[in-house]
Formats: structure tokens, sequence, C-alpha cells
């Protein structure tokens, strides 16, 4: 199957309607960063994979994140939701299409809010909960992590044994130091 989502990317240095053609795209805030002068677009949200291409919320979406999860956009990161693209947004009178959220984590139930639609008309806007997969942290293995299962599996050997891998177990201690030293594990971490 050839993927035609790949060949309408547009060409920008930010998220646009068009990218959200395919369908929603549920994201993860890595960060926010204020965009210093631009008073149209003065956010912007990174998140993982986004190929250093922000999403710039509009003012409607801003509003949604404060409303959802507070004034504090460095709480943001590690959060997710899910955009998607909203034909129906309009500019200078002509449908052109927004990004708009659908479900964000972090909430227990849908949040209802009125959001400006136009200068004269709010609308309820209802943005639902994203139940999201809890990663466990990636952490690398160090040489400590190395050392300390080599002991644990020393140990154990020497207690299930008949005592003939005390010798072993002797020569392990002996060789901390020297173990340590190669390793460039400080004194201090064992």
């Amino acid at each position: 199957m050839i993927d035609m989502a790949n060949t309408i990317i547009p060409k920008s240095d930010q998220q646009n309607a068009d990218d959200y053609i395919s369908g929603p795209r549920t994201i993860t805030i890595t960060k926010v960063s204020a965009n210093e002068g631009s008073s149209e677009q003065p956010i912007s949200v990174y998140f993982e994979g986004d190929g250093n291409k922000p999403w710039k919320p509009c003012k409607s979406s801003r509003r949604v994140l404060v409303t959802v999860w507070g004034r504090d956009a460095a709480s943001y990161v590690g959060r997710s939701l899910t955009l998607y693209r909203d034909a129906s947004v309009t500019w200078a009178g002509m449908a052109v299409g927004g990004i708009r959220i659908s479900h964000m984590s972090n909430i227990d139930e849908p949040v209802t809010m009125a959001l400006t639609a136009s200068k004269q008309v709010r609308k309820p806007f209802t943005v639902k909960p994203l139940e999201v997969e809890k990663r466990p942290a990636k952490r690398e293995k160090s040489p400590i992590d190395a050392y300390g299962q080599e002991l644990a599996h020393l140990l154990q050997e020497v207690a299930e044994g008949d005592g003939g891998d005390v010798d072993r177990l002797t020569l392990f201690w002996a060789n901390t130091s020297a173990r340590r030293l190669a390793m460039n594990i400080p004194a201090d971490r064992l």
C-alpha cells in the first residue's frame, strides 16, 4: 500500500489544518514555549514526533488548554491531547479549516465551556477525557546495574549452593575496588 497521507504534508514551520486531513492525531507534549513578539501565535507546543513543526494553538484552543489544564504551561509537558481538523473554521470570511482539540488527558469527565465563535456568538465546546497508556520510564542500564545483577546472581548461587561458591563471592568482593575503577563508578555509589 502506498500511504498517500505522506504526500500531502504542507511545507511549513508549524502544524497546519492540512496536516490533519488524513485524520486526528494524538500527541504527547514535550515543551511549551512563548513566541515573543507574536500576538497572533504567542505559543508553540512541541510534541513527540513533531519534526520540529510545533502546534501553535489559536486563541480558542489556548482557552481550552487554560480551562482544562490551568495557567501553568510547564505542567502540560508529558500530557496528551488529540488534535483534529475542523473544516468549518473561517479566516477572512472564508472556510479554511483549523486545528481543534477533541480529547485531553488528565481529566476524568468531559469538560464543556463556551467559546467565542464570532464577536456576537459564543458556542458550547466539549473536550472529552483521553485515556493514555502509561508507559514505563525508559532508563539506560548503567555499569552499576550490571554489577548489581552479577552480585545478586552470585549471592543467589551461594544461598542455594553447598558453599562451594563462597570462594567466588570472596573473590568478587576482593575485586570490587578494581571493578569500580574499571567501570568508572564512584565509591559512594556502591
